[in-house]
């Protein structure tokens, strides 16, 4: 990171204290309406998808085992596991895990299950789903199950085939472990209608209005006492970004427009004297995005079976210039983990070998290409889909202007949205594909997901014997400082392989409406958990 990005992050710090003491002193008010811009939802079965749009909506109505701390003293980046429904919780040994969940716990009061109690059949149910339907989409972070039990009504176990080191973060991890009816399974066959989200989260879906927006409504019955404090939350559908800008300006949005609540930093710029006269009120964060585009591709044949083709690749992409066109100058540069998981991300200056292929030396990329029998280079299809972000739409074009600039003439095929999230996101394309990648909590995530052989999201169809024995070690090792010298050995290897071109990540700014009191960003899916015990004071 640059000066000025350490500067920005400890600034960060000292503001998240400052909210949290305020929000200390102050006592929560009931009552009130949030709004966000955030997405149309390709549909509402979690479980079927990987894509944000699903999961963000879940956050809202489904409550998981274990969930992270949320709130202004939690630094982003940081995810530290507590419970949600299970009250209590144990490892009997390496391969056995028992949950105590909360008496009283109801679904929504609707139908078709009516407000009738989550019990420990729920939680076995929902993982055996997970584990058996076609098509589960986040089945890797769970196949390390061999059963689940209903002990007793309010007790559950899970036995493991092998240790698995990341069980309970997977558990938490608000992409795939909310917790569903089976009312709603049987009654709709799957989850993908608005009717069949039916949690037991803090709030409960009112209407969904395809493409223009969605309503939530608090839970009366909230297993939280007091909780949640904001009764209404308006969601908006909006993919034009002058427009949202100038909705946000206007004050019509409580949080930053994109992901995670964050505001592009060419946008902030643009609109930030504007809004210290419009807005005074607003609070900001910065942080690391654990979010990273990357450029995926058809290892398995030519000509990117060749190591050359993707080194060549890497060293072709100028991604200081990325930095400074697209994230204003400050951004951070990423190894296969993400630099925003500083726990796990080997520093760009320690990657040994593989370190010189993330360096912009485009004489070299085509002394490569030549040495792999690519002369004169070669044409080639990107698949993409824009996010309806200007970051990703400004990245694919720099990504196709750098490639062509060594004589690698790649065509960018847009999307839908839809339709890349299953079909490109799981290496189902021609060429190459091109997109940001899940910011994920953990770097199990990263790299077992992306990299073993035969995921479902492994894009580059990778089969490296090397790499895949080194992520079953790694998953077994529950000392963490072990685990973590494993986890970086990974990354050294696979910088030298370059399977994906991964690119960098912004310095991000998350922006909330100062009325908002007790919240705090990060790096997760969880609005839900983090807007839970917030309010509003106005």
């Amino acid at each position: 990171m640059s000066r000025r990005q350490f500067v920005a992050i400890g600034a960060a710090g000292l503001a998240s204290a400052t909210v949290s003491a305020r929000a200390a002193a102050q006592t929560p008010r009931r009552g009130g309406t949030l709004t966000l811009r955030m997405w149309d939802p390709p549909h509402f079965d979690h479980i079927l998808a990987h894509a944000y749009k699903t999961h963000v909506v879940t956050s809202f109505t489904h409550s998981r085992l274990l969930r992270h701390k949320a709130g202004p003293s939690i630094r982003p980046g940081s995810l530290q596991i507590e419970g949600d429904l299970a009250e209590s919780w144990q490892q009997a040994s390496d391969t056995s895990y028992v949950f105590k969940l909360r008496k009283g716990v109801r679904f929504h009061a609707k139908p078709p299950v009516n407000g009738r109690e989550l019990t420990a059949d729920d939680v076995r149910y929902t993982f055996e789903h997970i584990l058996t339907e076609k098509g589960s989409a986040n089945v890797s972070m769970f196949r390390a199950i061999a059963k689940i039990e209903a002990i007793d009504r309010y007790t559950a176990r899970f036995t493991l085939k092998e240790p698995f080191a990341w069980f309970l973060d997977m558990i938490a991890n608000p992409m795939a472990g909310a917790i569903v009816a089976r009312e709603c399974v049987e009654k709709f066959g799957d989850l993908k209608k608005p009717e069949s989200a039916v949690g037991s989260g803090p709030w409960m879906l009112d209407n969904y209005r395809p493409n223009v927006g969605y309503t939530f409504v608090r839970n009366p019955n909230y297993f939280v006492t007091g909780q949640p404090y904001i009764e209404r939350i308006e969601v908006a559908v909006d993919e034009d970004n002058a427009s949202r800008m100038a909705a946000f300006i206007a004050g019509k949005y409580d949080l930053g427009w994109e992901f995670q609540g964050v505001i592009s930093r060419t946008d902030w710029l643009q609109m930030k004297d504007t809004l210290k006269q419009r807005r005074p009120r607003l609070q900001t964060v910065e942080y690391p995005n654990a979010v990273m585009q990357h450029i995926s591709m058809r290892t398995d044949k030519a000509p990117f079976s060749d190591v050359r083709v993707r080194r060549a690749m890497s060293m072709a992409i100028n991604r200081q210039a990325i930095i400074d066109a697209v994230y204003e100058g400050v951004g951070v540069l990423n190894p296969p983990v993400p630099a925003a998981l500083k726990d796990w991300s080997v520093p760009m200056d320690q990657l040994g070998e593989g370190g010189q292929y993330y360096k912009f030396d485009p004489a070299r990329a085509k002394k490569l290409l030549a040495e792999a029998g690519y002369p004169s280079g070669f044409s080639a299809s990107i698949d993409w889909t824009t996010y309806g972000s200007p970051i990703v739409v400004d990245t694919a074009q720099l990504v196709v202007k750098h490639l062509k600039d060594v004589g690698i003439d790649a065509q960018l095929n847009q999307k839908e949205y839809g339709a890349y999230i299953s079909t490109t996101f799981y290496g189902k394309f021609d060429s190459m594909g091109f997109g940001p990648q899940t910011p994920f909590q953990e770097p199990d995530n990263f790299l077992f997901g992306q990299y073993y052989p035969g995921e479902l999201k492994n894009q580059s169809h990778i089969n490296d014997p090397v790499v895949a024995d080194m992520l079953i070690r790694q998953r077994r090792t529950q000392d963490m400082a072990k685990r973590r010298d494993v986890i970086h050995e990974i990354q050294r290897h696979l910088a030298k392989q370059q399977y994906y071109v991964q690119l960098a990540s912004a310095i991000q700014i998350a922006v909330w409406e100062g009325a908002l009191k007790n919240y705090g960003p990060n790096v997760s899916y969880d609005y839900g958990g983090r807007l839970q015990a917030a309010w509003l004071d106005r």
